[in-house]
């Protein structure tokens, strides 16, 4: 059974940092691309950041670019969010999921939509306040 289980969600001020991890488990992802997906109240679900199989891009929400650095483990089936200089703004549920990509090439685009998607955590909500 695919697991995706995040952590590291918390209450911080603005201009904080958090750092959320994903726990993969069930099968290897280590040729699928990782997500990191956001839905504040009252709003649809966003993208947030991805990263291919190999780490060699990473893909970001131009809000969050130069604030938020994403990462991955494929050792141990991890994926990470490093969020930097946090803001009001960036309070959500956040959710990892993957993108069974079989070690392809995918643009910016495919990483960015919903639909790309095939596993999805049960989410880990992030407060800032100002």
């Amino acid at each position: 059974q695919v697991q995706l289980v995040e952590s590291g969600g918390g209450l911080v001020q603005a201009g904080g940092s958090l750092r959320l991890s994903c726990a993969a488990s069930g099968r290897s992802f280590s040729m699928d691309g990782m997500g990191w997906f956001r839905q504040a109240p009252g709003k649809e679900r966003e993208f947030v950041a991805a990263i291919t199989w190999n780490s060699s891009s990473a893909y970001y929400q131009d809000s969050v670019k130069g604030r938020f650095t994403v990462s991955r483990d494929n050792a141990k089936n991890t994926v990470s969010l490093q969020m930097n200089s946090l803001k009001p703004e960036d309070t959500a549920v956040y959710y990892c999921a993957t993108a069974r990509t079989w070690g392809a090439f995918h643009s910016g685009t495919f990483y960015s939509q919903e639909r790309s998607y095939d596993y999805w955590g049960q989410g880990t909500q992030v407060t800032v306040s100002s």
